[in-house]
């Protein structure tokens, strides 16, 4: 029996660690990848970092292994709108890159949105821009780029993303800290942190809608496998 190789790539192991509890892990050139059998499917789950290029080598490392016949673009965004509730996942729909405008369709049935990828974490001021321009309810910097690479070779590509910050919510300016290779620099940001304690209930509330939307994109994710 040949095993369908399903590919998860997020950008940061937070947004994968309800889904990989158990699984076994590597690192490799920088790339963490955990790997699980569900039935029928093998299935490998990797992160590099923010951004498109850091999504690029996720996806190399994974087929390296073989051809794949399915991925998903998971992890965290932001709302670009009311409607879309921090701690909550979401289906979507479709993809667009903010650079190039291009427009990648997702798979599947029931999405509820479009989302627009970013080079950036958005503050309050690009997510209304965003939504105004692409009219998309959702922002992340990763998507379009597996999106593409999807599209190229003719594979399934399934897009789920988790709340961590609404539309009104005021953040900090995240990429500061996030290198060149799209590692979040986490102890930086901690010092930072710790001496702005105006900040501790917003990153407090941040960090519970992070873990809850996290939890939600494992259930969206074995419902679709499912079907």
């Amino acid at each position: 029996m040949n095993l369908r190789r399903i590919a998860i790539i997020a950008a940061m192991p937070g947004e994968l660690k309800p889904l990989i509890r158990g699984w076994s892990h590597e690192t490799r050139h920088g790339v963490d990848l955990w790997r699980s059998r569900h039935g029928e499917d093998e299935m490998i789950a990797t992160c590099a970092g923010a951004g498109v290029n850091a999504a690029k080598r996720a996806f190399a490392e994974i087929e390296k292994g073989g051809a794949i016949d399915a991925v998903f673009s998971v992890g965290w965004a932001g709302a670009l709108s009311e409607e879309f509730v921090a701690g909550q996942a979401y289906r979507v729909s479709g993809v667009i890159d903010a650079r190039t405008r291009e427009r990648f369709n997702a798979a599947g049935e029931s999405a509820e949105c479009w989302l627009v990828t970013s080079d950036k974490v958005a503050d309050q001021a690009e997510k209304r821009r965003l939504a105004a321009a692409h009219g998309a309810g959702l922002v992340d910097m990763e998507a379009a780029g597996v999106a593409r690479l999807a599209a190229e070779r003719g594979i399934p590509f399934y897009c789920i993303k988790g709340v961590s910050d609404g539309l009104a919510d005021r953040l900090p300016d995240f990429n500061r800290f996030i290198s060149a290779e799209g590692k979040f620099q986490q102890i930086r940001f901690v010092l930072f942190a710790k001496l702005r304690p105006w900040l501790w209930p917003m990153l407090l509330r941040l960090g519970k809608n992070s873990k809850k939307s996290a939890q939600g994109i494992r259930d969206a994710l074995f419902n679709i496998l499912k079907d």
